[in-house]
Parts: C-alpha cells; structure tokens; sequence
C-alpha cells in the first residue's frame, strides 16, 4: 500500500507541458490535466516548447503536443525532445485526417497518439501510462546500468529458440533487440509456419515483462460465438454452460504478454472491443457488471493482407494503426537458404534426442535438395520433415532417398544455391561444415561492421556486439581483422 501512495504521489506531481498554436485547446488540455492532479505550462508552437525545455534541465515528465502547427511542427518537437530529453515521453494530438502521420510519429519514439476531438478519459488513462512508465524506467535505470556492466542477463536465452545466421535473420534479431523494452504494441507479420508465436515469445523473454505471463492466443481456433468470453472471461450464469466465472485471455496475461495470432480472423464486433481495450487498458466480463483493470503488452501477428482487408471493409482502419505501429517482418525460408543447414542440424540434435535415434550425418546431395526445395510450409514443413527423416532413415547417414517424394522430387528454385542477400554461393559439404562455414562467415562480418560502425575502437565495437573486449580481441585475431594499426587494441 505504501508503494502504492508512493508511486500515486509521484504521478501527481509530474508536470507536464502543452503544446498547441490554438489557444482554446491549451486552456483545455490545462484545466483537465491540472484537474487530475498536475502541474501544467503551455507553448504555443515547437520553438517556443524548445525554449521551455531548454530552461526546464529536465524538469517536465512529459511534452503533449499538437502535430500541425507553424514553424516547428510537432513531428520537428518530437525528433527534437528524443534527441535532447530522451527519457521524456511525447503524446501526440491528431487531427481525423493525420492519423498517418500520428503513427509515423509513434515509430520515431512517440508514446502514443490521442484523435481530436479527445475523449477526458482517453487522455487522463494515456498521461497516466506515459507517466508511469516514465517513472518505471527511472526506477529500472540504475539495477539496468548494473547489468549491462556485468555483461547482461541471461535474456539473449530468450532468441535461442529462433534458429537463423542469414542477414534477414541478424537484421530480425536486431530489431527485436531494439523494440522488446518498449511498451509499444507490435504486429509480427509472415507467412504461415515463419515461427511467428516463437518470435512473440521472445519479444516477451527480452522485455521488462518477461517474469510475466505470455499468454498466446490463435484466432482461428476460438470460434465466433466464443470469442469474447475467451478473450475478456465470463461470470457464472451468463450463458448457458456458464457453470462458473472464469477469467479471460487478457487477465491471464495481466503483467505480461499477450499474443494473438492471425489477429485478421477477429470478427468486426470484436475489433471495436479490443480497440477499446487498447484504449481503456480495461475488460470487462460477460454478463459482469464492472470493468476490470488489465497491464498487458499487445503482439499480434498475422499472415494476412491486413491493408487489403482495410480496403475491403472486413477490417478495421483504426486497429490496424494501433496494431501496426512497427511492424516485423518474417521472411520466408526460401528467402534465406544460408539457415536451411543451420536448421536441419538443429531439429536433427532435437528429434534424435527426443525419437531415441542416433544422430546421423545427412548427405550433400540430400542437403542441396533441401536448400532448392521453395518450403511453401517454410520453417513448419522443415521440421516435420527432418523428424521423419530421423523416424525412418535407415542406416548411417541420411540420404536423398529418405526425404519425402515432394521435396525429392518437387519444384526447384533455380537461384535457391545462393544466400540472395549476400548474392554469394552458399557453402557446400557435410553438414556440420557447412553450419560452421555459414557461421563462421557471419561472424566475421558483424564483427567488421561492429568495428567500422564504432570507428575501429574495440571497446566500443565489443559493448555493441555484447562480449567482452578480451573476446572481440581473440576473434578479431581469429579472423584476421587487426591488421589495421588504427584499431584501438
């Protein structure tokens, strides 16, 4: 309770500052928001906001600003406030017909967005988020310093169960890396069978959540009549079967992660009442009587033509901007054939542990066939085929002849022997030498990137990679990148 009152009065006394060129806005946005409790000052346009908070050293918790104003707009304040207030959260004030630009703003740092003309409520639960977890990060930032300098916790666990050391790949890792802190909902888009729930898992394992529950959820699963009572809980009696009251998907997950797959089978009803959940950040049971308080973290994912469905009218516009706020790309395997013999190599160790098998070499020939083969189940059909491959293999080594007659013998990709995004030949051998070569070679490169983008100073180039700077050493010397005398050793 203590912490509680503690972490009230906090709130209470942040102050905030309001920037809009329409006077009577300002005057309104002061008297609601000096109504909940905080100190309020107000700027006319963006130049005057820098001005303030040039003079403030910090003091405002949070800039709510307007985005159409003259001279400096509220995008220009926005990419302004992340430079020199990073820990400053910014909410933005849109128009209708800016809600694009809002959600452009949102990817380059913003908080959130409120639609004029505003709801009291809305802007009073989203100030309140944005506070708190202004607070809740000035809180983490001395224990997270602390980790950092002893080398980080063991959250990169939570990416071991996503298998890649293609450039996409690397490219995927480090976005997840750079988005999983934040509170901001995020919409995994890929094909079917891309491992879009792992990646949601470990977008959960790398926030700030992750000693939360994650809680996944597959639309296409719940039927129509069913959805809301999976998704907000029910009370005894409000329908028939109701035996008893029951907690929805969303309270399960209070305090985590909450991740709904194929969102684009949602029926219309229930898009309106999870955008309003995503508003309100509350549920409220079938058949119950009060709204009840939920902290979760959205991930939807979705193989969908989400935009097309936007356009058809089966899909709502104002979810899918709060959906796609940074979308994440899952590419399909046919698109990073440098991973096929990292993959068959893992799922083989998997299914011969788990199968009781021994674990046996596969041929080139059967490797090669894998790698052209286009997988339209991609990462899915990869494993299902690699256990019956170890299931019924005969023998000491896997053959060509023990893959299935669609991948033996189906359509080939005739630039599927090339990683098309380093444009190189992929290598060739036995298996274990060809995951070696493959993570050998990117190794070498990011460490290279690492030290150019660092300007060849090893300390820096080390705490970029995470490792330390006696072992960026020995793999610089490994590969031959300390050659150059300008490379801080």
């Amino acid at each position: 309770m203590c912490g509680d009152v503690a972490e009230m009065g906090a709130l209470l006394s942040s102050r905030i500052l309001v920037v809009d060129d329409e006077k009577n806005i300002r005057r309104v946005l002061q008297a609601l928001l000096e109504g909940d409790g905080y100190s309020v000052d107000e700027a006319g346009d963006g130049d005057e906001a820098r001005a303030l908070l040039r003079r403030s050293a910090g003091d405002y918790d949070l800039v709510l600003t307007d985005l159409r104003m003259p001279h400096c707009d509220g995008l220009q304040l926005l990419r302004w406030t992340r430079e020199s207030h990073p820990d400053t959260p910014v909410v933005m004030l849109t128009a209708h017909g800016t809600v694009d630009i809002a959600v452009e703003a949102m990817r380059e740092g913003a908080f959130d967005f409120i639609t004029k003309p505003f709801d009291d409520e809305d802007l009073s639960g989203i100030v309140g988020r944005a506070l708190a977890q202004r607070n809740a990060n000035r809180e983490r930032a001395y224990s997270l310093e602390d980790e950092a300098e002893s080398g980080g916790a063991d959250k990169e666990q939570a990416l071991s169960n996503i298998v890649g050391v293609s450039r996409p790949m690397q490219d995927l890792f480090a976005l997840l890396r750079k988005v999983a802190p934040s509170p901001t909902t995020l919409l995994i888009r890929g094909e079917s069978g891309t491992g879009k729930e792992l990646v949601g898992s470990a977008l959960h394992g790398l926030s700030e959540r992750a000693s939360g529950p994650f809680v996944a959820v597959n639309c296409t699963a719940i039927p129509e009549t069913l959805f809301e009572s999976e998704l907000f809980g029910h009370e005894k009696g409000a329908f028939t079967g109701a035996v008893a009251s029951r907690p929805g998907r969303f309270e399960l997950a209070s305090g985590g992660t909450l991740l709904l797959d194929e969102i684009g089978e949602l029926p219309g009803a229930m898009q309106v009442k999870l955008l309003r959940v995503l508003q309100e950040r509350t549920v409220q049971r079938v058949g119950g009587l009060r709204p009840i308080a939920v902290d979760v973290r959205l991930i939807a994912a979705t193989n969908a033509n989400l935009e097309k469905m936007v356009e058809e009218g089966s899909f709502r516009e104002d979810l899918f901007y709060r959906l796609n706020v940074v979308p994440l790309h899952l590419p399909p395997l046919r698109e990073r054939p440098s991973d096929i013999p990292v993959l068959i190599e893992h799922f083989a160790q998997r299914f011969s542990e788990r199968l009781g098998r021994p674990l046996r070499s596969i041929t080139s020939a059967a490797i090669q066939a894998m790698i052209e083969y286009s997988w339209p189940g991609n990462i899915r059909q990869l494993e299902n085929v690699v256990e019956r491959m170890v299931l019924l293999g005969e023998g000491e080594e896997l053959r060509l002849s023990d893959l299935p007659p669609e991948v033996r013998d189906g359509e080939r990709d005739p630039e599927a022997g090339v990683d098309t995004a380093r444009d190189e030949p992929l290598p060739s051998g036995k298996l274990k030498d060809i995951v070696k070569q493959s993570s050998q070679r990117l190794e070498r490169d990011l460490i290279a990137a690492a030290l150019e983008q660092e300007e060849r100073n090893v300390t820096r180039a080390a705490k970029r990679l995470g490792i330390s700077r006696k072992g960026l050493q020995l793999k610089m010397k490994e590969y031959g990148l300390r050659d150059d005398p300008e490379i801080d050793s």
